[in-house]
């Protein structure tokens, strides 16, 4: 939920050189060092045991072009949710299938489109599923929970494009240590439903703790999105490889879906 596939890459992390820095790379030779027991010289250079440091693209990441790969990645969560729609039983398949992907694309090195798009078609099978068979239970549940998800993303990008909305390290910290509590939390709430020690169909989210604790993870998942906006501005700045785009998009997709998940499970405790 922290989307680490945006903040550990170099290339979004906000790492920008001055010019004194680059030209001072650039007239400084790299060193070259001999490992015991190999070979070949390792290139060190005066960054050596730092991050890798990215250098600006003749075709960068833009706004214009991260924003056409979110909204492709949205349209195949829509369809892919027809599927699961028309298909609830395959809900739990992509659930599986969504976490396994959603974590083999935070941690990789390199963006893959093809397992970022596969991430985004087995959400929408999970999301189609669990939706319509809300919906069947609660009539008109989905659309108001879509104008909720949309609602919280627009007023954080209003927000965070005036500037009255930004991340610091503190906040950040205390923010990934509550979503790691509320990880931990759902965990054992899943295990004690699906062991029958807790009779509620929502566990220990039933109830009035039921929406406090969905209201305090709607709040994480927007202070998530400041996130994400920060992480997409950094690498328009810095004018990396467009090829980023996919991975700033895989985290807003991964956001989006858990804000509209934890959205939808508020509507349906109110109107239960």
């Amino acid at each position: 939920m922290s989307n680490p596939a945006l903040s550990n890459n170099p290339a979004l992390n906000g790492k920008t050189l001055t010019a004194e820095e680059l030209h001072r790379i650039y007239d400084q030779p790299a060193a070259t060092t001999t490992r015991p027991g190999v070979d070949a010289p390792l290139e060190t250079g005066i960054d050596a045991g730092q991050p890798p440091v990215i250098t600006p693209s003749d075709r960068p990441m833009t706004y214009e072009n991260t924003i056409s790969k979110t909204v492709m990645l949205f349209l195949v969560v829509l369809a892919f949710g027809a599927v699961g729609w028309f298909m609830p039983g395959l809900a739990f398949v992509g659930a599986i299938a969504g976490l396994a992907l959603g974590l083999v694309n935070s941690f990789k090195k390199e963006p893959s489109v093809p397992l970022i798009v596969a991430y985004a078609a087995a959400q929408g099978i999970f999301l189609g599923g669990i939706s319509g068979i809300f919906e069947s239970q609660w009539s008109g549940i989905v659309s108001q929970a879509v104008i909720g998800t949309l609602a919280v993303f627009g007023v954080t990008l209003l927000l965070f494009r005036s500037g009255k909305v930004r991340t610091s390290p503190r906040m950040t910290k205390i923010v990934l240590i509550a979503m790691a509590g509320y990880l931990v939390f759902s965990l054992i709430n899943m295990v004690m439903m699906l062991t029958g020690l807790n009779s509620d169909p929502w566990g220990m989210r039933g109830g009035t703790l039921g929406l406090i604790i969905g209201g305090l993870a709607v709040l994480l998942a927007a202070y998530s999105l400041v996130m994400d906006f920060e992480l997409v501005q950094n690498g328009v700045q810095n004018r990396v490889p467009e090829k980023w785009g996919w991975t700033a998009a895989f985290g807003l997709t991964v956001t989006l879906v858990w804000l509209y998940l934890e959205i939808l499970r508020i509507i349906a405790i109110f109107r239960d």
